[in-house]
Parts: structure tokens; C-alpha cells; sequence
């Protein structure tokens, strides 16, 4: 008999379904494109994937004259994700496999570890579904998080520091991991985080990649925030098992290079940590950037967009994205859209810049690729902006962003990169995913089988399982289909 939390559950899709939405039934994908009119119709769930309309990978090949590589630099872009990041993928994976396993009641608060954009994630999927939320996160992010945490109903629980003080916010949320009216989703260390990106995202890079120069992934880089997004690496590797795989971090808080734990300007990375859902087995490089140049970076790619990019880099460069699903933040016309003003964020000039320098680092050639990912688009940091220019103290015309860009996307040092595929590194990375999550309720011998790639492999072969779970709790629901 089905219960009553099974007659009100609000659907949506399976791994499957969020891999490639061509396997909804057509009158729920052609629902759920109709509901992007209204970010707020539960339908949208059907919309978080990486592809577009036209069942495509959402991604764009930089211009080389803007990149200065001969290597191909792909970026993933998410702005089209309900909520305008992909985290929301992960928070409502997390929260999908807890409703099929039978871990939800009505009357619970879904809780929600984050620095942002997964608190965004987890508020937007809360409003869909019909639940309170509240977010935990640190007081030092951008003002613009916290509004849209508000805007879907999310309530905010802020600790103290910014975003290298993520070990405050996991304090701070154990005490509601053994409370039953509590759901957290966390998004450090619950494997749906990896399954969600290994299986939609190092799908949508393969798929990108094989219409790109040799079809190959030569180099995936991306930035560790939870590090869910890396575990796309798993994917591609499976592929392509050469693929050289890079993690970016701040100098200014170099955990993975060195233990570093100072505070940091890129939000969304670098948290102090080795996370539990980071398979360190397949990260080949860690490359440390200087966190203002990414904030100086986003400046200089909002203020000139792509007509001042090209002047500055001597091409013309369009828009580059001529789809007719532009993303969830940016409310204009095809006609009035650039790519360049609206689609990145400071962590995706992070992974531009990482990718750039990774192509440059392995001497990379003119049909090789680089993979990377825009977690998100301008709409989150017009008030860092605003911080910048504050802090400049001086006007910032196109000679100093042109300066800026000539250091920023131009110069790089080979010693910024650091070889982790030895067993000492490798060693050296588990003993400080240990030193966190010991703290945090998880055993030795749990954290020990995360050393040996078929821990990461049997977590991923769940997928199947947890389709079927998803699919079948649908069935059980009064609201499914969600269109006749």
C-alpha cells in the first residue's frame, strides 16, 4: 500500500534521464522545456542536465586568440542548470536517493552544508519539492548567494570566516545528522555528489570533446570545491585512460599542494580540506593560482565582453553560444546575449586559467583538448565586483584590464604545478582526508577502502540500482506523470 508520502512526492528524473533527457517520456521533456518560462514549476527538475534543447552537451570552444594555446580549451557551461549551476545536479541526486531509499517524511528540514552554490541547489530543490530548507554556510560569501538562498525560501545558519572556513560550517551541521526531523545533504561526503558527476558530466566532456579537434580528452582540470565536478575524471579516464587530470586551488590556501590553509577571494573552491568524495587516485596535477587574479579575470571578461575581448586579442569573437536556452540568470534576448559578460564565475576563470596553463604545461599540440567547467555565470558576484573596485583604489580603464589580462591569461610558471602521481603524494592525500573526516564519524577502514579504485567503481555501479529505486517511488506517486 502505498504511503502517504509516496501519493504527495513531487517526481523527478533518474541518473539515466539527467544523462540524457531524450529517455523522458516527450510530453514530459517537451513540459519540462516549456517550463523554464517559470523557474519555479516543479517541472524544472526534468532540466537539470548538461544538454540543451536539442539533446546536445552545453559547451563552447574558446577562441585561441583568446587563449593564446594551441590546445583546444572546452568549457562546460552551466548557467542553464535550474537554479544556474550545476550543483544543483548533486543536491538533488542526494536528496532523490534518500526519498527512494525510504529516508524522507513529510515533515522534515532538508539542510544544506554549503558556500553557495549548492546551498542554492539544495534551496531550489527544497521549494520544488515542497520542503523547508535551511542552508549552513560561511558569513564571508557574496551577498547575491544569500539572496537567492532567500529567494527559493531557503533559510541561512552563517558561521564565521569565508570560504576556507568550511570546516566551521561541517561542525556546525553534525548535530543535525542524528536529528530525525533533519535531512542533510551533504554534499562533501555523500557519494551521490560523485555518481551525479562522473556519470552526466564526464559524459557531456566526452561527448563535447569527440567534436573537437582529435576527439580525445587530452586534460580535464577543475577546481575542488566538495570536489563532486572531478569525479568526471573517473569518467573520461575510463575512456581515454591517459587523460592527464588537474585539481586548481589558491595559493593563498594551497591545501592539496602543501597543506595551506590560509583565507581565499575564488569562491566555490578551496576549503581546507581533502574531501570525502575526492579520488585522489585520479588526480594527476595540483596547480596553485593566485585567487584575485580570478576575481580580476571576471572583471575583465564582464566589462569588455566579447567585442572589448577581441579588440584586446585582435579577433572578432561572437557571442558563442547560439542556443535558444541561454540560462536561468540572464533574462535577455538572443539578440542582446554575451557569452563573455554573462556565463562565467570567479571558479570558472579559475579553471579557464587552470586549463590555459595546463595545455602550455604539457606542450599540448593543435588538435589536442582541454575540458573544463563555468560552475556558474556573473549573476552571483556583481557585489565582488564591486569589492575589486574598492579595493584598486583608482579607476579601472582598458589599459589596466588589459594589463591584467596579459598577466592573468598570458604568463604561467611551470612551478605552480605539482606532480601527485607518486604513492608518496597519493599517501600524503589520504593521510589528510583521514585527519578531517576521522572527526566527522567515519571509520579508518571506511577511509581505507577509498585507496583502492574498485571502492570508487562499486559506488558508481550503483546507478542502475538507483534508477530503478527513483523510478519506481515515481510510480508509487499520484503526481506522476506530471503531464497527460
Amino acid at each position: 500500500m502505498a504511503t502517504d508520502y509516496e501519493l504527495k512526492y513531487t517526481p523527478g528524473p533518474t541518473y539515466d534521464e539527467m544523462e540524457d533527457p531524450s529517455r523522458l517520456p516527450q510530453a514530459v521533456r517537451q513540459a519540462a522545456l516549456e517550463a523554464r518560462k517559470n523557474e519555479l514549476d516543479p517541472l524544472n527538475l526534468f532540466n537539470i542536465t548538461w544538454r540543451n534543447a536539442a539533446n546536445k552537451p552545453r559547451y563552447v570552444v574558446l577562441p585561441k586568440e583568446l587563449t593564446g594555446t594551441r590546445a583546444n580549451i572546452i568549457v562546460l557551461t552551466a548557467c542553464s542548470f535550474p537554479s544556474g549551476s550545476h550543483k544543483v545536479g548533486p543536491a538533488y541526486a542526494t536528496m532523490a536517493e534518500a526519498e527512494a531509499l525510504g529516508k524522507v517524511t513529510h515533515d522534515m528540514t532538508i539542510i544544506g552544508p554549503s558556500t553557495g552554490n549548492f546551498g542554492i541547489g539544495t534551496a531550489y530543490i527544497a521549494r520544488l519539492k515542497g520542503f523547508r530548507s535551511i542552508v549552513v554556510m560561511p558569513e564571508g560569501m557574496s551577498a547575491e548567494r544569500y539572496e537567492r538562498i532567500r529567494k527559493y525560501g531557503g533559510d541561512l545558519i552563517l558561521t564565521p570566516g569565508s570560504e576556507s572556513d568550511v570546516i566551521l560550517v561541517l561542525e556546525r551541521v553534525v548535530e543535525f545528522k542524528h536529528d530525525p526531523t533533519k535531512l542533510v545533504l551533504g554534499q562533501f561526503e555523500l557519494l551521490p555528489n560523485y555518481r551525479f558527476h562522473r556519470y552526466t558530466t564526464g559524459r557531456a566532456a566526452l561527448e563535447a570533446a569527440a567534436a573537437v579537434g582529435n576527439g580525445k580528452v587530452a586534460a580535464f582540470v577543475s577546481a575542488p570545491g566538495s570536489a563532486g565536478t572531478i569525479a568526471a575524471a573517473d569518467e573520461i579516464k575510463s575512456r581515454f585512460p591517459d587523460t592527464t587530470v588537474v585539481a586548481v586551488e589558491p595559493k593563498e590556501c594551497s591545501t592539496l599542494t602543501n597543506g595551506g590553509m590560509g583565507t581565499h577571494r575564488i569562491e566555490g573552491i578551496g576549503d581546507k580540506m581533502v574531501t570525502l568524495i575526492h579520488n585522489v587516485l585520479n588526480t594527476d596535477y595540483v596547480l596553485a593560482v593566485h585567487d584575485d587574479d580570478t576575481v580580476k579575470g571576471l572583471y575583465v571578461f564582464h566589462e569588455l565582453g566579447a567585442e572589448g575581448l577581441g579588440e584586446l586579442v585582435g579577433a572578432k569573437l561572437g557571442s558563442e553560444r547560439p542556443e535558444e536556452d541561454l540560462c536561468y540568470a540572464c533574462n535577455c534576448s538572443k539578440e542582446a546575449f554575451d557569452f563573455y559578460r554573462k556565463c562565467f564565475g570567479i571558479s570558472s576563470i579559475c579553471n579557464i586559467m587552470g586549463a590555459i596553463r595546463t595545455a602550455h604545461f604539457l606542450d599540448l599540440g593543435e588538435d589536442d583538448n582541454v575540458v573544463t567547467i563555468a560552475t556558474d555565470g556573473f549573476d552571483r558576484y556583481p557585489s565582488v565586483m564591486r569589492d575589486l573596485e574598492q579595493r584598486v583604489g583608482r579607476p579601472i580603464d582598458r589599459s589596466l584590464m588589459a594589463h591584467w589580462f596579459e598577466q592573468i591569461f598570458r604568463n604561467w610558471e611551470p612551478t605552480d604545478f605539482l606532480d601527485v602521481r607518486g604513492r608518496e603524494q597519493k599517501e600524503r592525500l589520504f593521510r589528510m582526508k583521514e585527519q578531517t573526516w576521522l572527526r566527522f564519524e567515519y571509520t579508518k577502514e571506511y577511509l581505507d577502502k577509498m585507496k583502492s579504485q574498485a571502492f570508487w567503481d562499486e559506488e558508481y555501479s550503483l546507478i542502475p540500482k538507483m534508477n530503478e529505486a527513483i523510478a519506481e517511488l515515481r510510480e508509487r506517486s499520484r503526481t506522476w506523470p506530471p503531464v497527460h
